[in-house]
């Protein structure tokens, strides 16, 4: 169940942040969410990832095409402990998370969450969309 979007203070400050609990271990949901030759099944914004490493760390460059063909230029700006972020354009985006489920969550496993800046609020549909994809893949 996708949990409904709210305000969290992160390491990169104030951010929206949509999640979904997931019942598979931490590790796989990482592993997906690192692997660029995955992010075009995931993530709807992406149709194509063009990069020289399958699995991204801090400073992986590249670039995605998004549904409307245009080329965006990324750069991963940090990667760890569960957490990236990266910038598109110069330009902050999306973070991805993976946590610890919920406390008192009924099943072991992980939560999946994106982090969205406050203006892109616009954006938390389409995280929406991929935490559907995501347990798809994954489940």
């Amino acid at each position: 169940m996708t949990t409904n979007p709210a305000f969290e203070h992160t390491p990169d400050g104030r951010k929206i942040v949509v999640g979904r609990e997931l019942s598979v271990g931490r590790d796989i949901a990482w592993n997906l969410l690192r692997n660029t030759q995955q992010w075009t099944e995931w993530g709807p914004s992406v149709r194509a990832v063009e990069c020289n490493q399958q699995f991204i760390d801090i400073d992986t460059t590249g670039r995605v095409q998004t549904v409307g063909g245009l080329w965006l230029p990324f750069e991963i700006t940090s990667c760890l402990s569960y957490r990236w972020h990266w910038r598109v354009m110069k330009l902050p985006a999306t973070g991805h998370r993976v946590d610890q489920p919920s406390t008192g969550s009924p099943r072991e496993g992980c939560r999946v969450i994106f982090e969205l800046p406050i203006l892109a609020a616009w954006y938390i549909p389409v995280c929406s969309r991929a935490l559907d994809r995501i347990e798809s893949i994954l489940l």
